[in-house]
Parts: C-alpha cells; structure tokens; sequence
C-alpha cells in the first residue's frame, strides 16, 4: 500500500496542507520542537480509506460525499479510530474540533482520491492489466491473476470495486514490490472507462465482449463498444490490446481508433481468424479443458516486461515468436464451466505469454485459481442437486451463454432453468426479456422457471419457444418465496438448476434457500 509523507501525498493529490501545519527544519529533530498549540508537523501516511468504520492505524481518510451522507461528517471519528490524516474540502467550514489535526485540503475529495492513485501508480514498476467489457470481467480478472501469479507477485481488484471510487483505491492498495496488478474496469456510461484507464495506464487492456448491459444509459451497443474501447486511452505506448474476435462492434469502432504508440492489438475467440482460440473443447458441470492454438501473430511480448516499466517516450519495439514456440500443446483445465469462460481463459492466457510466463505456469495458476462467487459457481442443494450460482448479474447476452452451458451439459434428470429481472436495458426492455426466453429452447432446458415484472415477458418468449409443452415446463411466479418453494417441491437430486438475475434481484437467495 502507499506510504508516504502528508506534505508528498499533498503534492500528489493536487491539495495543500491545513492549518497549523510547522515546517520543520532541515537537519531538526523533531520530538526536540515544541509546537505552538494547534500546530503539526509532517508525519508518516500509510494506506487510504473512504470508510469511518473500518480504518487502520496511520491511513489516510478520505471524506466523500453523496446523495445521502457526507463524510465530513466521519473526520473526527476517523481520527479516533487511528487515522493519520484526513482530507478536507476547502469549501466546507473546518470546525474548531478538528484543530491540530493533519489535514490536507482539497477543492474535492473524490478527485484528490484519484489524483492521489494516479501519481501512485506512475511511480510504480508493476505490470498492470486493466480488464473491461460487459460480460466476464470479474472470472477474466480472476483467471488472469492465476496465470501471471504462478510465476509473479500479484495484486487484483477485491470483490467487484471496478469504479471510480473502487479503482483508484485498489491501485492505492498495490504493494510497492508488486510485480502485477489485474484491474477490472466498470462503467455504466461514456468517459468512466476514460478515467478509469487514465489512473491505472496498463500495460495489457483486454476487452472481454460488448453486450446489452447499459443500454439504459448507453442507447445502443455501438455506443457500448465506444464506451468499452476507452480503455485504450490510457495503455502504455507499446501496450497490448486484447479483444473478442467474435464481436464485430469492436472491430468497426477499432476502425476509429487512434491506439498509443507502438500499441499492437491481438484477439481471442471462436473465431477461426483468433490469434488465440481454443481446440478440443470439453466442457462439465464443474470445469473445462482445451488446448490452446495460437495463430500467427500471437507471439507478442511487451517490451521489458515483466521488471522495470519504460518510461513512455524510452518504449522498446514490440518482440515477436514464431506462433509455434509462443504457447505449447499443453492441455488447460479451468475450474468453472462453460464455453464463454475458455474464451475469458484465452485472454487471460494470452496476457500471460506477453510478459513470457510459461505455459506450464500458466496451466498450473489456471488449475488452481480460485473464482469471485456467484460467477457460473457450482453448488450442491440440500438435496443433492447440482446448483450453478451465477446469480452476481444478468443481461441478454451473459444469459444466452449460460443457457448454452446448460445446453451442453447431459446426464441430468431435468435441467431448470431460474431467472429473474435484467435491469438497465432501456426502452427495448420488454423485446429483451420476451427474446432471451424464446432462445431457451426444450433442447436446452426441461424447465424454465421465472419471477419478477420483466420476467413475465422471459416466461412469455420461452412458452412461445416450448409450444405444447409450456404449460408444464414454463412458470412464471409473482415472488420469491413461491419460486423458492415450488423448485423445493420438485428438485430431485439427479436434476441441475442454473440460478440468474441482475444484482438488485438478490437470486442469491434462492440458491441459499435451496441449500439449507
């Protein structure tokens, strides 16, 4: 984590230092000075924080403000849970109890928290991954920290703080002698990843696919596409940009582009045209494995990675491999299910081979990652039933996949189907919801059971889709509790259940229902 001097984290964040600041002189000691009342000298910061409640000897407070609270608020009980310092709005009145404390003054605290980890991460060496796209961001993030820390000291993104807040105190977070970092990259409009990209300056960005997520706030998934490729506005000169071959979007607004200097650009997929896909495809309720093939241009290595970062205007030129030597036949296993996953798993292995981690290494970091939950998480109901977690979030594309895992997977008695409510989809909501249910087709699944407003147009497509059969294989239900009770009533433990909906739907709760 950042440690630092008050007067440089000033500096750093764009501020000044508060009232009663005493500059100490050069050669001074200071436990020799005597202070004047309400007077402080510069001190030792280490570590940042926005949360009152759960600070840590000598860090740093940053008081943000919201639409329901003001962290102002919390500066003096942030200082008696142990804060070094906190920082200020230099609009805000400084109240006489705060006299004395080490402040840092900030025309805004949001901005000076960003300014802060964006002086800190250009004085790191650490290779940084930045990850973005609507759909798989988090496993992506989570599959490429295995990789790269089979052989390397890893940092990545906790949980799912990816946004303007969550980003710049992850990159605060990153040990100094961190050899890489993940990021994921969050957004739900234009200019978000901007700056997002703008703090964290990766060496390798990877887009992972432009779905329907946002199209709320976004109106179109071009829109969505632009959004995403903003991230190539803060790679490194010399950088490496991974993106789908599949997503045609991605390639049109490429097109209009402008990529750093010396920046190459390398895609994985399905697609035959893929630097990086996959063969021999095998895919269980738990795992996938495949072997990797690497078309002609995947042997990109970024210039001094891993070690010490260039300086931007000093980037080496890009090194190339022959494909053959870039990614041996090694068979890859990765411990979460389904086929857009070995897509996530190809970018992450892709990242890897560009700083020359081993593909042995990375086999072995792949095997043995460990998954953010409620991501495609296989569970096992109190019955005995097979349950696929991936209840974190929704929207037509991330469901059309995993009703394409369900799809593919046999041995079962019945395989269900349980959806709730994609949120942030705007003005097509209705279409989108009837469309994702007429794509569950009785091949795919035996049942397919709904609850929430928009869920009843789901229900409505996939009865379409079902004919004769709807009236006892499609199910609509007005709450929670009755979806929960009517799964419980009928789950055998030969049957597997895929549980899905957007966050502010909580279908977590049916999963943990059904396991106890």
């Amino acid at each position: 984590m950042i440690r630092r001097k008050l007067s440089t984290i000033a500096e750093m964040s764009s501020g000044r230092l508060g009232p009663g600041y005493i500059d100490v002189p050069e050669g001074a000691e200071p436990s020799s000075l005597e202070l004047p009342a309400g007077g402080w000298i510069d001190l030792l910061v280490q570590g940042v924080t926005t949360d009152s409640r759960h600070i840590g000897e000598g860090q740093l407070f940053v008081p943000l403000t919201g639409d329901s609270f003001d962290g102002h608020d919390y500066v003096e009980a942030a200082f008696r849970q142990g804060a070094a310092a906190a920082l200020w709005s230099l609009d805000r009145e400084l109240p006489a109890s705060l006299a004395g404390k080490p402040l840092v003054l900030v025309e805004d605290p949001l901005e000076a928290l960003q300014n802060l980890a964006a002086a800190y991460r250009a004085e790191l060496r650490t290779l940084i991954v930045g990850i973005t796209g609507s759909n798989g961001k988090t496993t992506t993030k989570d599959m490429t920290a295995a990789a790269l820390g089979s052989v390397m000291r890893v940092h990545k993104t906790a949980g799912n703080l990816n946004n303007h807040i969550g980003l710049p105190l992850t990159v605060l977070e990153l040990p100094e002698d961190a050899e890489a970092a993940v990021l994921e990259m969050g957004m739900s409009g234009l200019r978000e990843i901007a700056l997002l990209t703008n703090i964290a300056r990766p060496d390798i960005a990877i887009i992972t696919n432009i779905g329907d997520a946002h199209l709320l706030q976004l109106g179109s998934r071009e829109m969505i596409a632009r959004a995403k490729l903003e991230i190539v506005e803060g790679l490194r000169p010399g950088g490496l940009l991974l993106v789908s071959a599949d997503e045609p979007l991605i390639a049109a607004e490429l097109g209009r582009t402008t990529l750093p200097r010396g920046a190459q650009v390398r895609t994985f997929g399905a697609s035959p045209r893929s630097d990086w896909r996959a063969a021999g495809i095998e895919v269980g309720a738990q795992s996938c494995a495949f072997t990797v093939k690497a078309g002609p241009a995947a042997g990109f290595r970024l210039a001094a990675a891993p070690g010490p970062r260039p300086a931007a205007d000093e980037t080496a030129a890009p090194a190339e491999e022959a494909c053959e030597s870039c990614f041996p036949q090694v068979r890859i296993e990765i411990p979460v299910p389904g086929v857009h996953n070995v897509h996530n798993a190809l970018a992450a292995i892709a990242a890897a081979t560009a700083v020359g981690v081993p593909a042995e290494a990375v086999a072995s970091g792949l095997r043995a990652m460990q998954l953010t939950g409620m991501r495609i998480q296989p569970v096992a109901a109190a019955c005995g039933a097979m349950i696929l977690n991936d209840a974190y979030n929704a929207n037509p594309t991330a469901v059309r996949a995993a009703v394409d895992l369900v799809a593919g997977l046999t041995g079962y008695r019945r395989k269900w189907i349980v959806l709730s409510d994609m949120r942030e989809l705007g003005e097509t909501e209705q279409e989108l919801h009837r469309e994702t249910g007429a794509y569950i087709t009785p091949d795919k699944a035996d049942a397919v059971l709904t609850w929430g407003e928009l869920s009843a147009y789901t229900s409505a497509g996939a009865a379409e889709a079902f004919g004769e059969r709807a009236a006892e294989a499609v199910r609509h239900f007005d709450s929670q509790e009755s979806l929960i009770l009517a799964i419980r009533e009928e789950l055998d433990p030969r049957d597997l259940v895929l549980v899905k909906g957007s966050r502010t739907m909580h279908m977590e709760r049916v999963v943990e229902a059904l396991q106890r």
